[in-house]
């Protein structure tokens, strides 16, 4: 799997005399099921690895017809699935013919090709290697295997595949480069494709510079037959926008355009708030409305806040957009309440690692709470920051862990201008927990914090305690309800490398490998794990998931499984890595028919 930022060009990973031919005899055997030869990337073994679990056939011929049953038209208006309406030309097509059209006879030969793909990886149109410029054929990596084309789509950049990279034998000798195609909202249209004869090499693929410019010229195309609306819409967009990561958000029709801030700082339900509470004649005005989903409200400066249900609450600036004297829909500024609130009102902005919308929702909550002298209650699973977020909160507080046994004195006797932190209120002792309640009387604003893991129920003087400080309570997401934060997360829980070495870094397999796995010790566990590779790691390089523990590497069962088929499922998936993934070696090492085992790994993602 190659990009140009992160490429693994065949001639990076062997001696340039032997790369071809030994990455040719590594995909060898893995299609014979013998196990692969180091050197290999994690990258392209995981891409074969794909293809076999899609079903691909190593030997299929090209094209492969695109499926059927879609609804996105492609080519020729007379060209229809419908019999009754007819199909329209794709847009991305359209605007890309001309250029298409004016290139291909350069091609030369039939030596090259120039494909050109809808956002589905169907083909569009192609020309060269014996193509006449209609359209035809799926890129769908389900459907041929990896791809430049499907790369390119994935990761939003340029991407190179090299021949034996491919999984399909009629791709052996050709290398190809892909260009996504974007329309003049940002969002992916489709890809552009150059094939050439292999090329494999550190210098970038001879088409890339004809991709480029291919992909330039089709969205050139698009931005000259969007609708005046919407280039209006999309000129005041790029304005509000422009030069910092703010957070706008433009809508009208069936356009709704959003920044990378504004997706971090709302969720698709907030953004259908937004745009529902919002309705013309308050566009007019130029003010944010009251909607029957979220509130908002004006300070004597004439500043909007608005208040989501989801808890997040905002600033907002809501300005028409008008075009040919008529609203066509308008441009939302947007700032965190508690970014304002923190330079006004001394609030602590919380820098813990994470920015997915559960935890920053929690931690957004629980500053706000901290903002105000008052006790506060930190809930959640074991290891999800808890005491690190009251920490964070309360600055230079003192710490008693209830854990360590009866705090005693310490706590009836707490510093009076210093906040304080109780952890593991579970595990309180009786009397502790009668000094804890006998405070709160006492002192209901004392600048206390609680952190509490819910599990036995509590007894009595416990809840009154927790029933005491419920209104100020705040549930931090467990770690699998937020996986997107474990990239971010990795850095902070990694040892510092000794002096000389280089820090731990992680290819793309392994972080999707611990994405995916349900860490029920949350943080904790994660970085147990980070530390103890960090430890005795031997090796160099990125982390592989090949290093990660067996429950990690392996990841979670779809349902629940006893403790037989657990252990069964391990014996299947250590037997299935030893073969290289193929099935029928594996079950004739385990003494099974092909059948049974499929039926086995069917039982548990059941």
């Amino acid at each position: 799997m190659t990009t140009t930022e992160h490429s693994f060009p065949v001639a990076h990973l062997f001696p340039v005399e032997s790369s071809v031919a030994r990455l040719r005899r590594a995909r060898e055997r893995f299609l014979t099921g013998r196990p692969l030869p180091d050197g290999v990337p994690d990258e392209v073994t995981s891409a074969w690895r794909r293809a076999r679990f899609f079903g691909v056939r190593h030997d299929a011929a090209w094209p492969v017809p695109a499926a059927t049953g879609t609804d996105t038209a492609l080519d020729d208006p007379d060209d229809t699935d419908d019999p009754v309406r007819p199909s329209e030309p794709a847009p991305l097509l359209v605007a890309a013919r001309p250029a298409l059209e004016r290139i291909a006879p350069g091609l030369g030969g039939g030596r090259s090709a120039l494909v050109l793909t809808d956002e589905r990886l169907r083909v569009l149109w192609s020309a060269g290697g014996g193509a006449d410029g209609t359209r035809g054929g799926d890129l769908d990596e389900q459907r041929v295997g990896h791809n430049s084309a499907a790369l390119a789509l994935r990761t939003g950049r340029r991407a190179e595949v090299h021949g034996p990279e491919h999984f399909l034998d009629v791709w052996q000798d050709v290398s190809a480069v892909s260009v996504p195609v974007r329309d003049p909202a940002g969002r992916a249209r489709g890809t552009v494709t150059v094939a050439a004869p292999l090329c494999a090499g550190d210098a970038p693929h001879p088409g890339a510079a004809l991709a480029e410019a291919v992909a330039a010229l089709a969205e050139a195309g698009l931005a000259a037959r969007s609708r005046p609306a919407e280039r209006v819409l999309l000129d005041a967009y790029l304005a509000a926008a422009r030069g910092e990561d703010r957070a706008v958000v433009a809508f009208g029709g069936h356009s709704r355009l959003v920044s990378p801030a504004a997706a971090r700082l709302l969720s698709p339900a907030d953004l259908q708030d937004l745009e529902r509470g919002t309705p013309a004649e308050s566009r007019n005005s130029g003010h944010a409305a009251t909607g029957k989903a979220m509130e908002t409200a004006s300070d004597p400066s004439g500043t909007n806040t608005v208040h989501f249900p989801s808890g997040v609450s905002c600033t907002a600036g809501i300005t028409p957009v008008r075009h040919l004297g008529s609203t066509v829909g308008a441009v939302a500024v947007l700032e965190p309440l508690t970014h304002a609130s923190s330079r006004t009102a001394g609030r602590t902005p919380v820098t813990l690692a994470g920015r997915s919308v559960p935890w920053r929702r929690a931690t957004e909550r629980a500053a706000e709470l901290a903002a105000h002298r008052a006790p506060l209650l930190l809930a959640g699973e074991r290891g999800t920051g808890k005491a690190a977020l009251a920490r964070e909160l309360l600055g230079d507080p003192l710490i008693l862990d209830a854990a360590e046994g009866a705090l005693g004195e310490a706590l009836a006797l707490p510093p009076r201008n210093r906040p304080l932190v109780v952890r593991h209120a579970e595990r309180l002792a009786q009397p502790d927990v009668a000094v804890l309640n006998r405070l709160l009387d006492e002192h209901p604003d004392a600048p206390l914090a609680v952190t509490y893991t819910p599990g036995t129920p509590p007894g009595p003087c416990l809840q009154r305690l927790l029933d005491s400080v419920s209104a100020r309570s705040v549930t931090l997401p467990a770690l699998r309800e937020r996986p997107e934060d474990i990239e971010a997360l990795l850095p902070a829980v990694t040892p510092r490398p000794a002096a000389g070495h280089p820090p731990l870094t992680w290819t793309l397999d392994a972080l999707r490998a611990l994405e995916r796995y349900p860490w029920h010790g949350n943080v904790t566990e994660l970085a147990h794990v980070v530390r103890s590779l960090a430890v005795h790691r031997r090796a160099t390089g990125p982390v592989r998931r090949a290093e990660l523990p067996d429950p990690v590497r392996q990841g979670p069962a779809e349902r629940p499984l006893s403790p037989m088929e657990q252990a069964e499922r391990t014996a299947i998936l250590e037997a299935l890595r030893r073969h290289g993934g193929n099935k029928a070696r594996t079950a004739a090492a385990l003494g099974i028919g092909r059948a049974t085992l499929y039926r086995k790994l069917r039982s548990y993602r059941g």
